[in-house]
């Protein structure tokens, strides 16, 4: 049984990125990917600056500009339609030179294993892992077997491999659900991304390139949910009917076969990311709600982070240490952020969203600017693997 150097268990957006940033640096990577069929579940997310910065690290920048919609701003508006906070991130783009884009995910999963096709294994869920000296055993629940130096866990939030590490870090949930859809623009015309918080549930919409539209709508429940999990399109239409246009224009036509449903789970922030030579990266590391657009964002991050430290230092183990030290407190901070901004964005009492409303309208516009650009801040500049 050959060893390869680097194993990566998820191929994911972090899983593949991973691949492409230590491959750019000379390192033998392998990708271990539990679906038969790689095709990127779920419908679109935001690539704000910071993610489009480590895509500019990682030689990936004009790749990923062909296939995201370009967006200069995203509202937050009440039912109505009224404005409650419009940061301006064209403002803060032009700071760090990077523009925000909007993806599907598929597109982008397209894009990164266009990369490293021949170095990803499919079909392949990792049963349990067993440290043997200096190499590292895999083990795969169709009894194959694997062996590595360095072990890189990229499987996303309900990660085995975390859970064997860190056997208490199991998802929690956030008090909500949501729908999500991809449908055409042509008789919409949507020119630009906004979200609405109301009292009968959140919904969200932005353009994607190809005359498409990607929604979503989150609603107050409890876990899985019997009768969510039945509702269909119809239902969502007769919970916002009331909701501002084109919110009732989407969902009329959004076809049932589009219609995806999930709750939305994040994991507690953990202590640790290195555990000598095996690292978490990605959702497996620190999954956020996506409340704040960040969850992809967070797992480019990773990638550029670690490739700046690996190229830096030639003891892997001392490299995975100090990602964690530069990784733990700004994942911590966007976790708990995003997992109260949920909250309060989910409120359902008309007092509550009477004052939550009157706060965010008087916001100063500095306050908001002040907390984008703490957003967007990273530190993985000091060289490029492209």
């Amino acid at each position: 049984m050959d060893t390869v150097e680097y194993a990566l268990i998820g191929g994911g957006v972090a899983g593949l990125s991973a691949a492409i940033g230590l491959s750019a640096l000379g390192k033998e990577v392998r990708v271990f990917e539990q679906s038969a069929l790689l095709k990127g579940v779920g419908a679109g997310f935001g690539l704000a600056a910071n993610a489009m910065q480590a895509f500019a690290y990682l030689g990936l920048r004009d790749d990923v500009e062909q296939i995201g919609f370009y967006t200069d701003s995203y509202a937050i508006l009440d039912e109505r339609g009224r404005t409650l906070i419009s940061p301006d991130a064209q403002r803060l783009s032009s700071r760090y030179q990077q523009r925000n884009f909007s993806v599907h995910r598929a597109d982008l999963h397209r894009l990164l294993l266009s990369k490293v096709a021949d170095v990803v294994t499919l079909g392949k869920r990792l049963q349990r892992f067993e440290e043997k000296g200096s190499t590292i055993e895999l083990f795969f629940e169709d009894g194959d077997r694997a062996r590595c130096r360095y072990l890189i866990i990229a499987d996303g939030v309900r990660s085995n491999a975390r859970m064997q590490l860190v056997p208490k870090a199991s998802p929690r949930y956030s008090g909500y659900t949501c729908w999500r859809a991809t449908i055409s623009n042509k008789s919409i015309g949507l020119p630009e991304g906004s979200e609405t918080w109301g009292a009968n549930g959140r919904f969200g919409m932005t353009p994607l390139v190809n005359d498409r539209i990607y929604w979503y709508a989150c609603v107050n429940s409890v876990p899985a949910n019997p009768v969510y999990r039945d509702y269909s399109v119809s239902d969502l239409l007769r919970r916002f009917r009331n909701y501002h246009a084109p919110i009732p224009q989407i969902l009329t036509i959004t076809r049932e076969a589009d219609l995806l449903w999930n709750d939305i789970i994040d994991i507690k922030p953990l202590q640790h990311f290195a555990y000598g030579r095996i690292l978490l990266i990605g959702d497996a590391a620190h999954a956020t709600t996506p409340n704040m657009g960040q969850g992809a964002c967070q797992a480019l991050e990773d990638v550029a982070v670690l490739c700046d430290e690996i190229a830096s230092r030639p003891k892997v183990e001392e490299a995975f240490v100090r990602f964690e030290k530069r990784r733990l407190a700004r994942t911590r901070y966007i976790t708990q952020t995003s997992w109260w901004i949920g909250k309060s964005a989910q409120f359902t009492h008309p007092w509550l969203i009477g004052l939550r409303n009157t706060l965010l309208r008087k916001m100063p516009a500095a306050w908001a600017q002040a907390s984008l650009k703490k957003l967007l801040d990273v530190d993985f500049m000091s060289v490029g693997v492209g």
